[in-house]
């Protein structure tokens, strides 16, 4: 298992190389860069300024037309100054060159318009995410597996009819949805004001004690993983259910019936272990997506500023530093679960040896 481990290790670094790459690649052949949004930044302001100028002096309303605007232009130098500043008279060879280097050493740059550092940026943003993604996590894990293998054992039963509506009602509403709604039951919006409404932690957390503490962060952390996890808690539910099964109905357990093995034995020590390779194989999307794309709404609504959020503003203002070094954070933890998974597979079932593949 050593031998292995230290493969798909070495293998992380090509594997980040070819995403990195990837996306460097496309991103820059998009339109819209940040040397083009702050050009129009540019061009704005000087458009503001001489329509004020023409109309204190005509007393006319002055036109505000792009055209007009981008007729007047801005001074070359200023544009090559702009090109210098955000590193873009520099060819795209030299530019991916530099980056990979930097990205060696794990040196993301600074952000290209909130003048801080990218490591700056992901340390004070990552606390918020790691308390959705790994909460919201484990509550979906701890709900899904129990309950769906009740289901399975306990199949057509009363239990399965009603928390199969449970399931389909928590399929059927997205967790954007239901955030709303905890927030007018219980967040001030119409009933009840339970729970507060923004940020992590209250304005006083430093000032409480070390229990008050672990009580703030959990008070607020309650609705935006609750969320959460009814948005994801369904599917899995179904999954472990379906898997759990199909190895019920198969030949080995009805041997294991006519030989006198109890139903709890056959249950937790034949079922489970096969059962459950195909639950684990799931576990590293599920982390990532809870992780950063679950979570960018359930941050927007919660006033939570994560990683989902920083990504999709860093998007949107095509602040290329803090894109890649999120997508790099992000590919090289989704890679390291999926060495985790592999490790969880041997774990449930000893009979599973990747050395000898």
């Amino acid at each position: 298992m050593t031998a292995y481990l230290i493969r798909r290790l070495l293998l992380v670094v090509p594997t980040l190389l070819a995403i990195i790459t990837l996306n460097f690649f496309i991103v820059q052949a998009a339109p819209g860069g940040p040397v083009e949004q702050m050009l129009a930044t540019a061009l704005d302001v000087q458009g503001t300024d001489l329509d004020r100028v023409s109309g204190a002096a005509s007393g006319e309303v002055a036109q505000s037309s792009g055209d007009s605007r981008a007729a007047r232009g801005l001074d070359p130098e200023v544009i090559a100054e702009i090109e210098r500043q955000f590193g873009f008279d520099k060819p795209l060879w030299e530019r991916y060159v530099i980056m990979l280097k930097d990205y060696l050493v794990f040196d993301f740059g600074d952000s290209l318009f909130r003048a801080r550092s990218v490591i700056e940026l992901v340390i004070e943003r990552l606390p918020v995410s790691l308390s959705l993604g790994l909460w919201s996590t484990l509550l979906i894990y701890a709900i899904s597996i129990p309950l769906g293998i009740r289901k399975a054992v306990r199949h057509h039963s009363r239990f399965d009819v009603w928390t199969s509506w449970v399931v389909v009602i928590g399929n059927a509403i997205p967790s954007f949805l239901f955030a709303i709604l905890l927030i007018i039951l219980f967040a001030g919006g119409s009933y009840f004001n339970w729970f507060p409404l923004r940020g992590l932690v209250s304005e006083n957390f430093d000032e409480l004690l070390w229990y008050q503490k672990i009580l703030d962060y959990f008070w607020h952390m309650a609705l935006p993983v609750l969320a959460l996890t009814i948005g994801g808690f369904a599917s899995l539910t179904m999954l472990t259910k379906n898997s759990f099964l199909d190895e019920i109905n198969k030949q080995y357990v009805m041997t294991a019936k006519a030989k006198g093995a109890t139903e709890k034995r056959i249950l937790y020590k034949h079922v489970f272990r096969n059962a459950m390779l195909i639950v684990i194989a799931g576990f590293p999307a599920t982390f990532i997506s809870m992780f950063f794309a679950g979570s960018l709404l359930i941050e927007v609504i919660f006033s939570l500023e994560g990683l989902g959020l920083l990504g999709f503003e860093s998007t949107l203002q095509r602040d290329y530093p803090v894109m890649f070094g999120t997508l790099y954070i992000f590919g090289l933890l989704g890679l390291l679960i999926g060495i985790i998974s592999d490790l969880a597979y041997t774990w449930v079932d000893p009979r599973i040896d990747f050395e000898s593949r």
